[in-house]
């Protein structure tokens, strides 16, 4: 489904990753595998380092940190805070859901929207699509768009297919009006037919966890993971994004009559290396304005690699200038997305450690 938006505008973006770096050299010991082929791994992949949670910590703490840290840098006032979006698949609990969580840690108002979308690699575009149909209502002033995943938790340390891919993040994106006349075109698609390629089996309650569920299981080539860890069919997930995300991007910048050569940055989910360095190929671009450095740095981080990607990649460009971009993200549900806008001006555009 295409959507259009009008006068709306990206003003902050905050990321937030734990201080707990792991390397892959480190962890290599952990698998029943071949040092050589794990390095190869390495190599194509683009593993390296990445950011992990301590035992404990949810994405509220990492959500609360982050915000207070605008807070007292004075880059964000609670009071023009009217909404709360966080976009995560690791909420604290079932219930109650996590942005009131963050809401009433915070201390703010009654008035504050909150609302927990239950996304991940493609949130960040339904997110922000979600933003800006809010600011539509008269009285709100500012949406805080936080995507917050913390995977490890949920991920088997002996399945080299997932574990070494995995980042904790949470990036805080703060969404307002603008006064130009600015045209920013979005489409999203999903299919659940094809839902189990990415899917916790147990933990809800279809399959509740017990004792049962979370006994280590071989699942193939040495690989280890309990029905509580995440599962993923990467054949799967590659096909599916070299099939369907140069479509959808195809289609959103067809609608919004911006050219691809006029595009500055394509910021795409980034899954690993390989995939991103193939979906650019295929699209006919130069790796450069696909970046493809945010796993080797911080690990997949669902919905937060592309707030990684554009402060570590372009933050001086956004924060005193601006360019043409188009984002697009792609997994869990399935659910692809893209979206065509100019980034500009950005108040802030930064990333910090969680201690």
């Amino acid at each position: 489904m295409k959507f259009t938006y009008r006068g709306k505008r990206i003003s902050g973006i905050f990321t937030v990753v734990p201080a707990n770096e792991r390397t892959f050299l480190e962890e290599m010991k952990n698998f029943n595998f071949p040092e050589a082929r794990s390095l190869k791994l390495k190599e194509v992949m683009g593993y390296d380092r990445r950011r992990l949670v301590e035992p404990g910590v949810c994405v509220s703490d990492l959500a609360v940190f982050g915000l207070q840290q605008l807070f007292n840098r004075g880059l964000l006032k609670p009071d023009d805070i009217s909404a709360i979006l966080l976009v995560s698949q690791t909420p604290d609990h079932l219930m109650p859901p996590t942005s009131n969580i963050i809401q009433g840690r915070l201390g703010l108002g009654n008035d504050v929207f909150c609302l927990d979308i239950s996304q991940g690699c493609a949130g960040f575009v339904v997110g922000l699509m979600q933003a800006f149909s809010l600011l539509d209502q008269p009285e709100m002033r500012k949406v805080v768009l936080i995507n917050s995943d913390v995977l490890s938790r949920k991920a088997s340390p002996k399945d080299r297919n997932i574990f070494p891919l995995i980042g904790d993040a949470a990036s805080i994106t703060v969404i307002e009006r603008d006064g130009s006349d600015s045209v920013i075109h979005a489409s999203v698609k999903m299919d659940g037919k094809r839902s189990e390629a990415l899917i916790i089996p147990a933990g809800g309650l279809r399959m509740p966890s017990t004792p049962e569920t979370a006994a280590l299981e071989d699942v193939g080539d040495n690989n280890l993971r309990a029905k509580d860890h995440l599962k993923m069919d990467g054949s799967a997930v590659f096909n599916f994004v070299q099939t369907e995300v140069p479509a959808i991007i195809e289609e959103v910048l067809k609608s919004s009559g911006v050219a691809q050569e006029s595009v500055d940055y394509f910021l795409c989910h980034q899954p690993n290396r390989f995939m991103l360095q193939k979906l650019a190929d295929k699209m006919k671009l130069p790796h450069q304005r696909m970046p493809n450095n945010v796993v080797e740095r911080f690990g997949n981080s669902s919905g937060a690699t592309i707030p990684i990607a554009i402060i570590i990649n372009m933050a001086e460009q956004v924060r005193n200038g601006g360019c043409q971009v188009c984002f697009a993200g792609f997994g869990v549900g399935l659910t692809w997305s893209a979206m065509v806008m100019r980034l500009a001006n950005l108040n802030f555009c930064e990333l910090v450690d969680y201690p």
